[in-house]
């Protein structure tokens, strides 16, 4: 299958690529998210790559881009609620979304102090909740220090939005955007690690002359190109069904896509050498978001098992 980019497609990385690295380096990214960001994100288009009449693989390259700057924010659920609730779209509202937990257990939402809206997925609907209503207790260590995540105890019954066939193209495409998210983590920390790797010396000769060295950073170029291709085909089955099983295709992009934005952290962090675990250096903020994020809309053992039961027995 063909997956370059056409010449639209690449004018839209680039545009987008400029405006994060004009305006979202990595010292405002890590003082987390704030209204400003999400206004900028929104003028830019970002959450109403639908309504402005992008397909499902531009709206991938889009946040692709977003997870290689770690800029964080519920930029999935933003995106997922631009047709769904009134300003949505224009970044004018923060739209966090969660899965409706079975019976009474609780549920972690991300960022529920910033939200102006949550979206609550489950089977037969797509629910809106008022954040304001909840009643949460903030975790005073968060696995991601860009992602604040508070334990609520019970969700209201909310109004519903949409229907069941609503709420499943909900998870496939949020599954898909939080792979293209992933997969940008994965481009984050292997660009890191090779930039580390050339200007880093032992011995008088950059660590990155080294055999073992070069395996490691090989490695991690090789799972981003196979996770944006897998990326990119299930963005393309969001758009024309017809291709392929669509499930499957998603539960691909979304296990290949953690696994390459976990693996591809470690690496980054052992290249790094003792360096690699302080506060200072990045490689942490990306892996972290990467444990993260593969807990969102199905993680990596899950899909594992969905791709496992389309094989022939």
């Amino acid at each position: 299958m063909y997956f370059d980019l056409d010449d639209d497609q690449v004018a839209l990385r680039d545009g987008i690529r400029s405006l994060l690295e004009g305006r979202f380096g990595i010292d405002r990214v890590r003082g987390g998210l704030d209204r400003s960001m999400w206004a900028e994100l929104g003028e830019a288009g970002v959450f109403s790559l639908r309504a402005d009449g992008f397909s499902w693989a531009d709206a991938a390259i889009v946040f692709e881009e977003l997870g290689r700057a770690l800029v964080p924010g519920p930029l999935v659920g933003t995106f997922l609620g631009d047709t769904l609730i009134e300003g949505g779209g224009r970044g004018s509202r923060i739209i966090g979304g969660v899965d409706r937990p079975a019976g009474d257990e609780p549920v972690i939402v991300e960022h529920l102090d910033a939200l102006d809206a949550l979206l609550v997925l489950e089977t037969s609907a797509i629910k809106l909740v008022d954040p304001s209503t909840l009643t949460g207790r903030p975790s005073g260590w968060p696995l991601d220090p860009l992602t604040p995540v508070a334990r609520v105890d019970a969700l209201p019954a909310g109004i519903t939005l949409a229907d069941a066939d609503a709420a499943q193209e909900a998870r496939l495409a949020g599954a898909v955007l939080t792979a293209a998210l992933q997969l940008g983590l994965a481009v984050f920390t292997s660009e890191l690690a090779v930039t580390f790797a050339k200007e880093r010396q032992q011995f008088d000769r950059p660590i990155g002359s080294f055999q073992a060295v070069k395996h490691i950073l090989a490695d991690t170029a090789v799972r981003v190109e196979v996770t944006r291709a897998a990326v990119h085909a299930a963005a393309v089955h969001l758009d024309d069904p017809v291709v392929g099983d669509v499930r499957r295709a998603v539960s691909v992009a979304k296990l290949l896509a953690g696994e390459a934005a976990v693996l591809n952290g470690k690496a980054a962090t052992q290249v790094h050498g003792g360096m690699g675990f302080t506060w200072e250096v990045d490689v942490h903020l990306a892996l972290k978001r990467a444990w993260v994020l593969d807990t969102h809309f199905g993680n990596s053992d899950q899909h594992a098992d969905a791709v496992a039961a389309t094989l022939p027995r």
